[in-house]
């Protein structure tokens, strides 16, 4: 009797061992409601630091129950749990604290937005020059690359959600996997952009490119004069947004974009739910094109 209710106990602490995920972690979090989004399992909060984890931050978050987002509304003032773990990460236990009026916008960041206004470049239209240093401290223009297609995305090496920045990372290293295999994608080159130049110096990308096993005469990772990024990158429709008291405070959004070998623009892909299966898929339509 005795050794039967020892095997339960043991069979019961490995089913529980085998139940949890030894990749997740979870970190109380306080912020502000900016907007919801049920339809999308979205809530974009204005939170205070997370300890141990990321600075004060402006960042949509996806919600597993979207049940927990009845009644948010913007302005309110919420506790939750941020849960993260290798390849994702979302919010439970949402729990409405408060209300408190939204801040405005400074009026200079306001007017920043405003000057930096440029039209989007359409499908076809010749992607505009400019200057960057590449992760080996070398000045570079993009029209460096012509008579490559390339693939480009915008990242910053301190993003911390894995579904942000670190997915884009992720899905390049896949498509490098066939890029090298592929003869009929032989002339496809990767190209990351940092819009954090400040953090994000050639050192840090070169660092950065070693994490990721990155084949660096197939793969460029740039940098540069923070306007400068910010004017291109625009053009494909990022946005950036600094916090002008904390500059590790980055709001952004997510593009990546197929260029031809002549320098247009080919293919816009908005936000993280493409795959690098979609972009080979568009890749080899547009290297036959070529």
């Amino acid at each position: 009797m005795r050794l039967s209710l020892a095997y339960a106990v043991l069979a019961a602490t490995l089913l529980s061992a085998c139940a949890q995920k030894p990749d997740q972690r979870q970190y109380p979090l306080h912020g502000q409601v900016l907007s919801v989004e049920p339809a999308r399992e979205l809530v974009t909060l204005k939170h205070d630091d997370i300890k141990g984890f990321m600075p004060a931050m402006t960042m949509p978050y996806n919600v597993k129950d979207v049940k927990l987002l009845d009644g948010l509304a913007p302005g309110d003032v919420v506790d939750a749990t941020l849960v993260v773990f290798s390849n994702g990460a979302h919010l439970t236990a949402i729990k409405k604290v408060g209300t408190a009026p939204l801040e405005a916008p400074p009026a200079e960041a306001s007017t920043a937005r405003a000057s930096s206004g440029f039209e989007l470049l359409r499908i076809g239209e010749a992607v505009p020059d400019a200057a960057f240093l590449d992760q080996d401290g070398r000045h570079r223009r993009f029209s460096d690359f012509k008579g490559s297609t390339i693939v480009m995305t915008f990242i910053y090496t301190k993003c911390p959600l894995p579904t942000f920045c670190p997915l884009m990372d992720r899905h390049f290293a896949a498509l490098q996997k066939t890029l090298k295999s592929d003869p009929a994608l032989s002339k496809v080159h990767l190209v990351t952009v940092s819009f954090d130049p400040v953090t994000d110096t050639p050192p840090v990308l070169k660092a950065h490119a070693r994490t990721l096993d990155a084949y660096l005469a197939r793969w460029t990772f740039l940098t540069g004069d923070r306007d400068d990024i910010d004017k291109f990158g625009a053009r494909f429709g990022v946005s950036v947004s600094r916090a002008l008291n904390d500059p590790r405070d980055i709001t952004h959004n997510l593009r990546t974009v197929i260029i031809d070998a002549g320098g247009k623009l080919a293919r816009t892909y908005t936000g993280n739910e493409w795959t690098p299966a979609a972009i080979l898929d568009d890749l080899k339509a547009v290297a036959r094109a070529d």
